[in-house]
């Protein structure tokens, strides 16, 4: 090995993003392995690479006792006094060996292990990028689709789009650039495993705060999420300034901020609802765009009773219920739906009970 043998592995390292130094302890081990190896030698080895001129010094290691039972690895106290007469029991007595022609064999052993070494530090460098964007949102290009699997570029390594994770009817063609939702990132023995999602309600939510800042600057605070990827989904908001009007900061001018996040769901319907501390209030908000007349909660059952003008009935439950369910897993209350009329045949039913009851 020479100097320029040093000045590769160093440019190597910076080319790779790898400190050097986990490299140059490669080359070490690399040549350790490739003495044991063409030497048939089951000795401690202690190898020491000179990173200025690119020599190395491999020294053989025995300890000091009274009477040797392993020659490879043990040396009595009189030989190792002779050496030095410092030396007692239980030291270490390193000697320097000269191999005949192991230069060349110990490079190309070098080569294969630090061709290794790269493997698992480029690895564990995109791992540690990635572990801390769990729950974060990334841009990445479709790559390719098999078995309903969808496998995604992000740069320096692949993540992984489950058929579970995907917006039903979504297509997902080779070249797409979209975001997705980083739901898990495993290390695993071929490599760290980037687990996305289109369907999970982070992602609306990190699309919401990448389109506005006042999300981003805290002054509007995301209070809750619910969403039936690819149909409909409700987002409620709250705003801690009382001069900033929450769901406007969301929908922007001319609907341009809900409409980007929109896009990048392909369609899918988004309703920005104020949030508010009043159960009743709130869940009235949640059942947007169906337009509530009365509102009560109970905070016992957690249930909150809703009544609504009769032409609006179907509007509030939507389509397969889809609104109001919605509605509830936004707020986290139970909620009973009736129209106008059905709240007063109620009403009038109640007394008429209470009568019978009585006789």
């Amino acid at each position: 090995m020479n100097s320029e043998f040093v000045q590769a592995i160093e440019l190597l390292g910076k080319e790779k993003g790898i400190n050097p130094e986990i490299l140059f302890q490669a080359v070490e081990e690399a040549v350790v392995s490739a003495y044991k190896k063409n030497y048939d030698s089951s000795q401690t080895v202690r190898v020491v690479l000179n990173k200025g001129t690119g020599e190395f010094h491999v020294y053989e290691q025995r300890r000091v006792v009274d009477q040797v039972v392993r020659p490879h690895d043990e040396i009595s106290l009189d030989q190792a006094q002779l050496l030095n007469p410092d030396y007692v029991l239980g030291d270490i007595v390193e000697q320097e060996v000269f191999p005949k022609d192991f230069s060349r064999v110990a490079v190309m052993n070098a080569k294969q292990i630090i061709t290794q070494r790269i493997r698992e530090a480029e690895r564990n460098l995109v791992y540690d990028k990635f572990v801390g964007r769990e729950d974060d949102i990334v841009t990445g290009i479709v790559q390719r689709v098999e078995r309903g699997t969808v496998f995604v570029e992000l740069g320096s390594t692949i993540g992984i789009l489950a058929a579970n994770e995907q917006i039903p009817g979504e297509r997902y063609l080779g070249h797409d650039r979209m975001k997705f939702y980083i739901v898990e990132v495993k290390k695993t023995g071929k490599g760290p495993q980037i687990m996305l999602s289109r369907t999970h309600p982070g992602l609306l939510k990190r699309l919401f705060e990448l389109e506005v800042p006042e999300i981003h600057d805290g002054v509007v605070e995301i209070k809750s999420v619910s969403r039936e990827a690819g149909m409909r989904s409700k987002i409620a908001v709250f705003s801690k300034d009382s001069k900033v009007d929450a769901v406007g900061a969301c929908v922007g001018h001319k609907g341009m901020r809900v409409q980007h996040v929109v896009d990048e769901l392909r369609g899918e319907k988004v309703d920005i609802v104020k949030y508010n501390e009043n159960p009743a209030t709130y869940v009235s908000n949640a059942l947007s765009p169906a337009q509530v007349v009365r509102a009560e909660a109970d905070e016992a059952e957690k249930v909150c009773r809703i009544v609504v003008p009769d032409f609006q009935l179907s509007l509030a439950i939507g389509k397969e219920g889809q609104n109001a369910r919605l509605a509830a897993k936004l707020t986290g209350w139970k909620i009973d739906i009736k129209s106008e009329s059905q709240a007063a045949a109620a009403a009038a039913e109640a007394p008429a009970k209470e009568d019978g009851e009585k006789q």
